[in-house]
């Protein structure tokens, strides 16, 4: 009776485990019919994000397809910045670790962030989206 009330709790983490693998694989499959609509996107735990043209559009993943969803144009944003921890870093040679995101700074004095779960693939986002700012301009 004892050895069974002591695989009890790993029963329950094994079950944790099965569902949580479940619902990601869900989200991750919602994704890829979100993004089939866009020339480039990317999914994490945080965010969504598709270009399509010169429109980016971004969202919390769900089981369901993104939700939240935003959008904006290239044409709006005046420059983007890589922010590790809430601090600028350099797009060129950002952090290993750290919570990363995208800040796109907007004319009205207003900025809108785009989170991410590495530095380094925000930064690639960065240098691209910066390199699309400068055809356009």
């Amino acid at each position: 009776m004892e050895r069974g009330l002591l695989w009890l709790p790993l029963l329950g983490m094994f079950i944790w485990l099965a569902w949580s693998g479940w619902n990601e694989y869900q989200k991750l499959e919602a994704y890829k019919q979100w993004a089939t609509a866009f020339e480039r996107s990317k999914y994490d735990i945080y965010a969504a994000l598709g270009q399509k043209d010169s429109t980016l559009t971004w969202g919390t993943p769900t089981r369901k397809g993104p939700i939240n969803l935003e959008s904006i144009s290239l044409d709006q944003v005046q420059a983007v910045q890589l922010l590790v921890n809430e601090q600028p870093a350099d797009l060129a040679n950002p952090p290993t670790k750290g919570r990363a995101a995208l800040e796109l700074s907007l004319p009205n004095q207003t900025a809108v962030k785009i989170p991410f779960t590495q530095p380094e693939l925000a930064a690639r986002w960065g240098v691209y989206l910066s390199e699309q700012l400068a055809k356009i301009k």
